[in-house]
């Protein structure tokens, strides 16, 4: 827990999406230990409990709520549990995402082959399982008239990725939706509404890991080395790179910052590769 008023988050009630992942859940465990109460939000119920679990073996607050951030009516309900319990949302984190093999182009699957319904599922779970929490939750954060939205970006919005379409097209999209929200939140509302997000680099996760280790070897591959080889700092992010950048972005330590997409990425998208 945080002494200094400047990054606290004690007593702020914080919804994230997609929380029982990695990279969210690991956000929403430091947000509860600095004192937020945190609304643990997955599709997933073992996954959610999970991270649930942890928080309140080390004396945090949590609870799950399984919702599906492509479904109106289950973010609806989940509002409906938030404000009962809490009558307020400080933080949202819109954690929800990822890609689909089918999505991305291989050797056996040209662009031109891409099946419509994975690249919309994509698309879909990124772009419009940002927007549509931000609409729900957002809602009540214009009647509170304050609140931090934060969203979930990637590098792959700035320097999209070789054979990842659909992935990378929506990551892009929420970059200029954060910028939207953020204007439309300020200008319409309140001005103590901010939104921001987190674009990522290379972070090693269960979904991605064994497109950059050997299954078996646990060796680079080919795509992993050259990743590590265009990252100045020289190696993959770990989730624990990601929350000082959070505690930021969601504390009263940036409350003129509103609109920003900032890259965790251990200098990625700097390096030019010569």
């Amino acid at each position: 827990m945080s002494s200094d008023p400047l990054f606290s988050v004690e007593g702020k009630v914080a919804v994230l999406t997609g929380a029982g992942g990695v990279l969210i859940g690991r956000m929403a465990i430091e947000l509860a230990r600095r004192g937020a109460t945190v609304v643990v939000m997955d599709r997933v119920v073992d996954a959610a409990q999970a991270i649930v679990e942890s928080i309140r073996g080390s004396g945090g607050r949590a609870e799950p709520i399984i919702a599906d951030v492509l479904d109106r009516a289950s973010l609806l309900d989940a509002l409906g549990c938030v404000e009962e319990s809490y009558g307020r949302c400080d933080i949202l984190v819109n954690g929800a995402g990822g890609n689909r093999k089918e999505a991305s182009t291989s050797p056996e699957l040209e662009f031109f082959d891409l099946p419509l319904d994975a690249l919309r599922f994509v698309i879909d779970l990124n772009l419009m399982g940002t927007i549509l929490p931000s609409q729900v939750f957002g809602r009540l954060m214009a009647r509170k008239k304050s609140g931090v939205i934060l969203n979930i970006s990637s590098m792959n919005s700035f320097r999209p990725l070789t054979r990842i379409v659909g992935y990378s097209a929506a990551k892009a999209a929420i970059n200029n939706f954060t910028q939207w929200l953020a204007v439309h939140m300020a200008k319409n509302y309140s001005p103590a509404i901010r939104v921001n997000a987190i674009a990522p680099g290379f972070f090693e996760t269960k979904q991605n890991r064994f497109l950059l280790r050997d299954e078996a070897t646990g060796e680079l591959t080919a795509r992993g080395r050259t990743i590590v080889d265009h990252t100045p700092m020289g190696r993959f992010g770990v989730p624990e790179d990601l929350l000082g950048t959070l505690l930021w972005l969601v504390s009263p330590a940036s409350e003129f910052v509103t609109g920003v997409v900032v890259p965790v990425d251990g200098g990625f998208s700097a390096y030019s590769g010569v």
